[in-house]
């Protein structure tokens, strides 16, 4: 038999007792070794996350709370001023917070009705800390200062270091600081600091004989960005300049002010950056398009290692034995042989095979003194039952091609 035949069944010996059949599909056992390392990093995680909401159990103070000495709290700030001699207070009610000579904080003025604000403007504090108004607020409480988008600029700038480019001498003292948010403009008597574009995340507007201050967010006064530029040194300016400091503790479950709505992420981006996000997307998916079609051409690769023939129709040969496909083995070695017959006796190949008729007359042809019938069992009989069978027919296709090329 040549060595391009696949039927390695002749290699073994039919004394050889067969492999016991091995099922490659995947066990639980297996699946559970494979998974093992998954399951350790999400035990880990959940762990983790068990341990991480055990210790926060206690945080119940929402970001900017002067209660709050986490990275978002502002106790920092409230704790300096009172290190200075301040009085601080809070308060629920800012409607009810006592006026003169005092400082009111209001972080989220937008929750107030407007039966609080007309308190609040009647009230007369010598200096109010608006933190991120909205119109409302603003037209009640720091008349003149609006919202920077009212007049085709930017509403909102990222929190980073600034400038200050202002006179406010809280300001001057502090120099650069690491400010941001919503964005206002000055009004006619206002005074804007740390230019961001068209807009400032800082105004101070007189009123009467006190002074409003506007601050488009209130990060500035956390206490982890205290440490940061002159921040600390602008906050305590700005909330240390009256002997006493009430500080309001907002109701979140509050609806907000008529005419106001909590804005949304899109509300912070440009008008002109929708429409430049739709043609970069148009851009995106046409270059796509264009580059799907360009495939280029088929790069060959060599093998990493060569293996030589032998060594794979061995291999494969005992596959077969260990799966007992004799029959699979058996039309294998068929379907060389007959590959290799038909060039010889001239009979054409139709779909990839030679007709079997054809080739049995050929052979016969070729071979009068063998019988059609034992030609035709030979090339298209039944699969042998057992590798005895299968070792004698590889011995007779090997005979009749040799008889077939020296008649």
């Amino acid at each position: 038999m040549t060595g391009t035949v696949p039927a390695p069944p002749a290699a073994e010996r039919p004394d050889t007792p067969a492999a016991a059949p091995t099922s490659l599909a995947p066990t639980g056992r297996g699946l559970l070794r494979r998974a093992r390392w998954y399951l350790a990093f999400l035990a880990a995680l959940l762990i983790s996350a068990v341990c991480i909401a055990s210790l926060n159990r206690g945080h119940q103070y929402p970001s900017g709370d002067p209660r709050s000495y986490d990275a978002d709290g502002a106790h920092a700030v409230v704790a300096l001023l009172e290190h200075q001699g301040l009085k601080t207070g809070l308060t629920t009610d800012p409607a009810t917070a006592p006026g003169g000579a005092d400082t009111l904080v209001l972080p989220e003025p937008d929750l107030l009705d407007k039966a609080q604000l007309r308190a609040i403007a009647a009230a007369r504090h010598k200096r109010l800390v608006l933190i991120a108004p909205g119109p409302a607020a603003l037209t009640a409480l720091a008349p003149g200062v609006r919202p920077s988008d009212e007049d085709g600029g930017v509403p909102y700038a990222p929190i980073r270091s600034t400038d200050t480019g202002c006179s406010l001498t809280e300001a001057v003292r502090a120099g650069n600081a690491t400010i941001g948010g919503m964005l206002y403009t000055s009004g006619s008597r206002g005074e804007g600091c740390y230019q961001r574009g068209h807009g400032y995340p800082l105004v101070s507007t007189p009123t009467g004989d006190g002074d409003v201050i506007v601050l488009g967010s209130g990060s500035l006064l956390t206490n982890g960005a205290l440490a940061k530029d002159g921040n600390a040194s602008l906050a305590l300016g700005l909330l240390g300049s009256q002997p006493r400091l009430t500080w309001h503790l907002p109701d979140y479950s509050a609806p907000l002010a008529e005419g106001t709505h909590r804005k949304s992420f899109n509300d912070y981006i440009p008008k002109g950056w929708h429409w430049a996000f739709y043609q970069l997307a148009i851009a995106a998916v046409l270059a796509a398009l264009w580059r799907a079609r360009r495939l280029g051409p088929v790069v060959s690769e060599n093998l990493p290692v060569v293996v030589r023939a032998a060594e794979t129709t061995e291999g494969r040969a005992r596959l077969y034995r260990r799966a007992k496909a004799r029959g699979r083995a058996t039309e294998a070695l068929r379907r060389a042989a007959a590959h290799r017959l038909a060039p010889i006796l001239g009979v054409p190949l139709q779909a990839g095979a030679p007709d079997p008729e054809a080739l049995c007359a050929a052979v016969t042809g070729r071979l009068p003194e063998r019988p059609a019938g034992d030609v035709r069992a030979l090339l298209y009989g039944p699969p042998p039952t057992d590798d005895a069978a299968l070792l004698r027919l590889a011995d007779d296709l090997d005979a009749l091609e040799r008889q077939v090329r020296n008649p």
